[in-house]
């Protein structure tokens, strides 16, 4: 026989049942957001072992391989990604800045950390979430050399298909895609978005707004 919940106990029950429903509501709201899905998160993880074994054949033979990440955007990439990689990694992370909160790049590639990490002699795995007007890649790739590292490769999630303000591109890209804002998968816009576990394209009005 099912006993009967004290009365004392419903306050605590209801209260847990509120914050249910208030977190599901806002996670619908940030889904509202999204114009459209551009890659699924079963897509991205399929890939992310393609580049895996990639990454890891290119450098089996390195004693151990140090990974720079960009940050933020590269974290969640970065992180699904390296799990896949069989391989010695030292982790490092760079802060560097150029979007400013905008859906464009300012133009300018601002290092914010006051220490940089040491690379002197070291094979380098650069990882970034997009490649878009190459300046943030071009710029982190030609300071880790003037560092001393010995090599620099590049990885990102994402290539857009346009033209850049610098001359690069990236040894390891997962999808390329158009010339459109894009959030989700640690990308975000004004700060958030980035634990979408999809890549998305924001609705207009919300950027607008």
């Amino acid at each position: 026989m099912q006993q009967a919940c004290p009365r004392d106990d419903f306050p605590v029950i209801w209260g847990l049942f509120i914050d249910f429903f208030a977190g599901l509501s806002l996670s619908f709201a940030m889904h509202e957001d999204i114009e459209r899905v551009l890659i699924a998160e079963e897509v991205i993880e399929k890939r992310l072992d393609v580049i895996a074994r990639r990454v890891h054949d290119d450098f089996a033979s390195e004693e151990s391989l140090q990974v720079v990440a960009i940050l933020k955007g590269a974290l969640v990439f970065m992180a699904d990604l390296l799990r896949r990689v069989p391989l010695r990694l030292e982790i490092e992370c760079l802060n560097v800045a150029s979007y400013h909160g905008g859906t464009e790049s300012s133009g300018q590639v601002d290092f914010l950390d006051q220490k940089l990490p040491d690379v002197k002699g070291r094979c380098v795995l650069l990882i970034d979430d997009i490649l878009d007007t190459g300046r943030t890649l071009a710029a982190v790739s030609e300071k880790l050399r003037e560092l001393g590292a010995r090599e620099v490769k590049t990885c990102v999630l994402l290539t857009k298909d346009k033209e850049r303000a610098a001359e690069v591109e990236a040894d390891y890209s997962a999808f390329e895609i158009a010339d459109e804002f894009v959030v989700g998968y640690g990308l975000d816009y004004d700060g958030k978005y980035r634990n979408l576990p999809y890549v998305g394209v924001l609705s207009p009005s919300v950027i607008q707004s």
